[in-house]
């Protein structure tokens, strides 16, 4: 365990959308880093549908968060961070278990419990995936989840069962945040005897107990994330956190006095979803308070993402990238990301080569000095040094985005700055991310060997993928059936016209 010996550091002041560092800004590389630091503290925050460009340290301009841009600063932005999928639930099971979650049959989203998919209440992340957070306890770590799960209802997915000695949260894929509404309507469907009731609705939970959440649910979760980490400042081992806040997932519901500080921003739904986003910025204030008040700070490593990229119907902006949450090009599943560790990882750093949330599982792993079990099959790699040193950790590797709709599937995959893309059966795209962020010139006729070679091993890559367990609707499942799904051969046709083979 690192020595927690107290430094003066940073003290976080919550004074609405002047909130910032109460002291100078410290630089983290004349930071006195504790005398041990192999075993740091690791705190994972998750927003849930975050755009790329909905936060100061990426370039928002109408949204403020100056506790996240803090800690941003004093820390090292990562612009080309990746999840593993573009959608809540399979991003989450990859980021956990370290692979895509494609590989062990997760490509869709659970599906509500209350909406008509019950059957697949009792699916969830497959038991046989030692999951990060296994890891880490096994290793000695105190370990604790706080938020959204997504990973499965029953008991064997539950958090306590998968590596998590605390839990305090909702088991499914979102949540209302007010209980002065959410809480009437659960009451009332219990006494009609319902038996699946929407998830949205249905209590928070501490350890596997029905909890009567008091406070607008995003406070509620950094009230927790807090009171763990007095929690763990009075033990003796380092502590894991994975805290999966649901903001600004949809319903878009604000709190009035967090949208206040945004009534210039015209669009009902985008000054709704600032004000979510604020909510999230406070916590994180009072979580990195928390940390310091209690000696940890210095000694925990913080890592900052959303889960997938901004739902733009719902008041996000991905910008400069393209589309957003559930697409294949970069606005679907590269998201904001930044490493934060006083003294270790470089303050005012940006690192743009690409990094997944695959990555974390072994990077942690080494970091806590934790055996991964063997056997275990891992798609990310050991990142730390790369990200220290500002080295590329893949130069010439792949990371692979994959959405199956009704009878065909959306591709994206990056290898160093070229990327290809295939989405709603057109023509497959190539790009060059360090000249075309945006995707905007296809250079495809240009080089249409460095796009048949890696849409080649992208077909490798997905010919090893099972049948996929579950669906996230009736009718996705059925048409799976009836459409022959994958059909892999006609989304991996390609001709060197730059043309999928059979079409004009």
């Amino acid at each position: 365990m690192l020595l927690r010996t107290f430094i003066p550091f940073i003290a976080f002041a919550i004074v609405g959308v002047g909130a910032m560092f109460a002291t100078d800004e410290i630089n983290a590389n004349d930071a006195i880093a504790g005398d041990d630091t192999s075993r740091p503290n690791i705190l994972v925050i998750m927003c849930d549908d975050l755009g790329y460009a909905d936060v100061g340290f990426n370039g928002s301009t109408d949204i403020q968060t100056p506790n996240l841009d803090a800690l941003a600063k004093a820390g090292t932005v990562c612009t080309s961070g990746y999840v593993a999928h573009p959608f809540c639930g399979p991003s989450r099971m990859g980021m956990m278990s370290g692979r895509y979650p494609h590989q062990f049959g997760a490509p869709f989203n659970l599906p509500n419990s209350g909406q008509g998919a019950d059957a697949y209440v009792e699916h969830g992340i497959d038991p046989d995936e030692v999951l990060i957070s296994t890891v880490l306890q096994r290793s000695g770590y105190f370990t604790a989840a706080v938020g959204k799960w997504h990973m499965g209802i029953q008991s064997s997915f539950h958090p306590n069962h998968r590596g998590f000695e605390e839990y305090y949260g909702f088991l499914g894929g979102g949540h209302k945040y007010f209980p002065q509404q959410f809480q009437g309507v659960y009451e009332r469907q219990k006494a009609r005897g319902i038996q699946h009731i929407n998830e949205y609705v249905r209590p928070l939970e501490h350890n596997g107990r029905p909890v009567k959440e008091t406070e607008y649910v995003t406070d509620g979760l950094s009230r927790e994330a807090v009171r763990i980490i007095h929690d763990a400042a009075a033990d003796d081992r380092p502590f894991f956190m994975f805290l999966a806040y649901n903001a600004p997932h949809t319903p878009l519901e604000a709190k009035p006095e967090d949208m206040a500080p945004f009534a210039h921003i015209g669009d009902e739904k985008r000054r709704t979803y600032a004000g979510m986003v604020f909510a999230v910025d406070r916590g994180v204030g009072q979580i990195a308070n928390a940390l310091a008040e209690t000696s940890q700070l210095n000694d925990t490593l913080i890592v900052f993402l959303s889960d997938n990229g901004g739902k733009t119907s719902a008041g996000a902006d991905n910008g400069p990238l393209r589309e957003g949450k559930g697409s294949t090009y970069e606005g679907g599943y590269r998201v904001p990301m930044f490493f934060h560790w006083p003294g270790v990882v470089k303050a005012g750093q940006t690192y743009p080569h690409p990094i997944t949330a695959l990555d974390f599982y072994p990077t942690f792993a080494a970091l806590a000095d934790a055996s991964i079990p063997e056997g275990k099959v891992l798609d990310g790699k050991d990142v730390w040094s790369s990200l220290i040193d500002g080295d590329n950790p893949r130069p010439d590797e792949m990371i692979y985005a994959m959405r199956h709709r009704q009878g065909f599937s959306d591709v994206g995959a990056r290898r160093g700055p070229w990327k290809i893309t295939r989405t709603f059966r057109s023509p497959w795209k190539l790009f060059n991310l360090e000249q075309d962020i945006s995707e905007s010139r296809d250079l495809i006729q240009q080089y249409p060997d460095v796009a048949a070679a890696m849409i080649e091993q992208t077909k490798q890559w997905s010919s090893t993928h099972p049948t996929p367990l579950w669906f996230d609707n009736r009718k996705a499942e059925a048409e799976w059936t009836r459409l022959e799904m994958p059909r892999h051969d006609e989304t991996f046709a390609f001709e060197r016209s730059g043309q999928p083979a059979g079409q004009p």
